[in-house]
Parts: C-alpha cells; structure tokens; sequence
C-alpha cells in the first residue's frame, strides 16, 4: 500500500515509512524538480526499507 501512495504522493509515502527526516526532505525536493524523481525515489526507498525490514525480522520455526 505504502508503494502505491509513493508512486501517486511520494512525500506521503517517504513520510509513512521514514517519518521527517532527511529521506522526506530529499524526496520533496525531487518531488519539487518533477513527480516522475519523486516517484521513482519513493519506490525505491520503500522497497530497499521493506527488503532491510525483512531481512531483520526473525524467522519463526
């Protein structure tokens, strides 16, 4: 769900997952120069977020 509103609003994206914080402040700014840098930096920073999430969680056996 988080993916989808970064692809239509990326700062609300970025925000739900970071919170403010440097990855917002960077995200506006693309936002800012085109929605298409926003967008694609959303994805990719809620991705890489989910996957690191992920990778930490522990495994129940």
């Amino acid at each position: 769900m988080r993916i989808l509103i970064g692809i239509v609003l990326p700062p609300l994206g970025i925000f739900l997952t970071f919170g403010f914080g440097p990855t917002l402040l960077i995200n506006i700014l693309l936002t800012l120069l085109g929605w298409i840098p926003g967008s694609i930096h959303a994805v990719w920073a809620i991705a890489k977020h989910e996957e690191l999430d992920s990778k930490q969680a522990p495994k129940a056996s």
